[in-house]
């Protein structure tokens, strides 16, 4: 399968999340990446879903907070091995090529509730086979995606100071937070990296400034859609700011 697939039972065997800083000078080219990569890295072997992305620096969104010199890639692969391949297809060696610096994240699905495009394509990583595995004990990353409605966007905007705020001065903090987009509005969403699955649910359902947000998710209709799904984080290759990501 490839693209924005219907919905597995089964998750997928991994899951890579990889961000690539560029030069100035390569923007121009990056950009032209965006525009035309999206279909050919759907169509690369294995891929179950794939979406290039915009970034920000976790602390805003929209675009005044956009980065045009750090771009990203969700993937979900049916099967590891098409990953550790899939750097030799131009998809991806193209923005390797460009990069200045890359990061990535290898994952594996613990739990995913919602949809993205229309698919939900992590599956159902908490179902039967899920609850029988031992609960994951490592670092853990939260990936969240919405599409605002465009008559909520300024009141979602509005929130978000207060909450990254909270996100970056009180209690557990992340070891890394990227804002991303597939438009510079209506389109958003967060990766963030936790030491642990208790300090990811202390912040999302335990501090006040983003339990407010939940609420008003609910009760104000922010969203036509969204997704938020959990990972255990079982590797990290390169770096990110030009520091390598801080494991517990």
């Amino acid at each position: 399968m490839s693209g924005s697939a219907a919905r597995s039972p089964d998750p997928p065997e991994l899951v890579t999340f990889d961000v690539w800083r560029i030069s100035r000078a390569a923007v121009p080219r990056a950009l032209l990446r965006v525009a035309t990569g999206r279909r050919q890295l759907r169509r690369l072997p294995g891929v179950r879903f794939a979406k290039l992305l915009g970034t920000g620096p976790g602390t805003s969104f929209g675009a005044g907070g956009a980065d045009v010199r750090r771009w990203a890639a969700l993937v979900a692969w049916d099967r590891a091995q098409d990953a550790d391949r899939a750097d030799q297809q131009p998809a991806l060696r193209g923005w390797n090529a460009m990069a200045t610096e890359r990061l990535r994240l290898r994952l594996r699905p613990l739990s995913s509730r919602g949809s993205w495009s229309g698919s939900e394509p992590f599956g159902s990583p908490a179902g039967a086979a899920g609850a029988r595995r031992q609960p994951w004990q490592g670092p853990v990353v939260a990936v969240t995606r919405a599409r605002v409605r465009p008559g909520r966007w300024r009141e979602f905007a509005a929130a978000v100071p207060a909450v990254t705020t909270d996100l970056w001065s009180g209690g557990p903090r992340p070891l890394l937070a990227v804002a991303v987009g597939e438009a510079p509005v209506l389109l958003q969403g967060t990766v963030s990296i936790w030491a642990s699955a208790e300090e990811l649910v202390e912040f999302a359902h335990r501090r006040s400034a983003h339990r407010s947000v939940i609420s008003a998710t609910r009760d104000r209709a922010w969203y036509g859609e969204e997704l938020f799904a959990r990972f255990a984080l079982d590797d990290v290759e390169g770096t990110f700011d030009g520091q390598p990501v801080r494991r517990p």
